[in-house]
């Protein structure tokens, strides 16, 4: 498994991953034609305060990892997804643990957050096999379509 930045012909793969109906909702814009989905991985291009890399695995980019709003505390906002298909192989939990270690060498962070729904047990075993620690409950945090949800926040330090 290894992470590197977008590219423009792993535009497809972007399409393929925002057509799940758990990520699409996620999304604050449909993501849903090529243009969509090139403007998504160039955003990624021209932070200063964020990182996003293609998570590779035998070959075939599998999802993403990034950590962004990195703020004058050295503190950085985790993010993950995999393609339906690579779930449930350990891939994002790798990935995560990779770019953790990226942005505490490379970027000089001291913590990393990140937050989930209460109900998404998937993606808190990622945050929890990736080191990060659950902090608490953040009471109606989210809102998707008008419905308010929990959110469960982990963090993982520098020195953990």
């Amino acid at each position: 498994m290894e992470l590197r930045g977008w590219r423009p012909d792993d535009m497809p793969v972007v399409l393929d991953a925002f057509s799940s109906p758990d990520m699409a909702e996620q999304a604050a814009r449909p993501i849903d034609t090529a243009q969509a989905a090139l403007e998504w991985m160039g955003v990624w291009g021209f932070r200063d305060d964020a990182r996003a890399f293609a998570v590779v695995s035998n070959g075939e980019v599998v999802g993403n990892v990034a950590v962004s709003n990195i703020d004058a505390h050295g503190t950085g906002w985790v993010s993950y997804w995999t393609l339906p298909r690579a779930r449930g192989r350990g891939v994002a939990v790798a990935a995560t643990r990779k770019m953790a270690e990226w942005a505490f060498r490379e970027r000089g962070l001291f913590r990393l957050e990140l937050a989930h729904r209460v109900g998404n047990v998937a993606s808190c075993a990622v945050a929890t096999r990736a080191g990060f620690l659950p902090e608490g409950i953040e009471r109606s945090k989210l809102s998707y379509e008008g419905v308010r949800y929990d959110v469960e926040r982990h963090a993982r330090l520098a020195i953990d």
